[in-house]
């Protein structure tokens, strides 16, 4: 099928320049083109079979995101973009408003986790990782869980600064609730067991771990 003229110069012009942090419209959809194909074909994931099934050139996949490595970057911090992690204001945070972050990021991340993309591109990063075929195991862990780190922290320490939280190290305040959040959900799903969790069963998974989280390091809250 070929591409309207306007596809193809929107595609002329943005290749020009580096993919930037926030990806176009027509990125995004190279990038979801990436994720279809690895759920697909496994690790069998070429520049070549991106271009055909993302309707682009191969050119145009090298200006953007400089090579593989760049193009799977490019690809972990979209699919880590889906999880609500942090606030533009976490300044001046009440009990709810404190509440209302945490489950946000806990329902998103649970989202993000159990699909069917995020499953089989973590199967891939821990099989390269085990076997060195690539660094894409480090680039998930840099891109998906430190950068969601980073992103969390900030409102975890906003709470302690309002008197909400308790804790010493924001880091270990972190991986405690990540861990509540996830439990052994995400292993499980690496490992072949067909979990079919909806909507309403996340938003109860959340909403228990945030609460759990609280019970340990919460103060009194509005």
């Amino acid at each position: 099928m070929m591409r309207s003229s306007l596809a193809e110069r929107q595609e002329t012009v943005e290749a020009g320049a580096e993919a930037p942090a926030t990806p176009s419209v027509r990125q995004q959809a190279v990038l979801d083109a990436v994720l279809a194909l690895m759920v697909e074909d496994g690790d069998q994931l070429t520049m070549d079979a991106v271009a055909r099934r993302a309707s682009c050139s191969k050119e145009t996949l090298y200006k953007w995101f400089g090579d593989r490595d760049g193009l799977l970057t490019a690809t972990v911090r979209w699919q880590a973009s889906r999880v609500h992690a942090g606030g533009a204001a976490v300044q001046a945070l009440d009990g709810a408003t404190l509440r209302e972050h945490l489950q946000d990021f806990a329902v998103s991340w649970l989202t993000v986790i159990t699909s069917r993309t995020s499953v089989a591109l973590n199967r891939i990063a821990v099989a390269h990782a085990g076997s060195r075929k690539s660094n894409l195991g480090g680039i998930v862990l840099a891109n998906g869980r430190f950068a969601i780190g980073e992103r969390v922290k900030p409102v975890l320490e906003a709470g302690r600064d309002a008197g909400l939280l308790a804790f010493a190290d924001s880091e270990a305040a972190f991986r405690t609730f990540f861990g509540l959040v996830g439990r052994d959900i995400q292993i499980r799903l690496l490992l072949g067991e067909a979990l079919d969790l909806g909507e309403d069963e996340i938003r109860r998974d959340a909403d228990r771990a945030v609460e759990q989280f609280l019970a340990l390091y919460g103060r009194a809250m509005a």
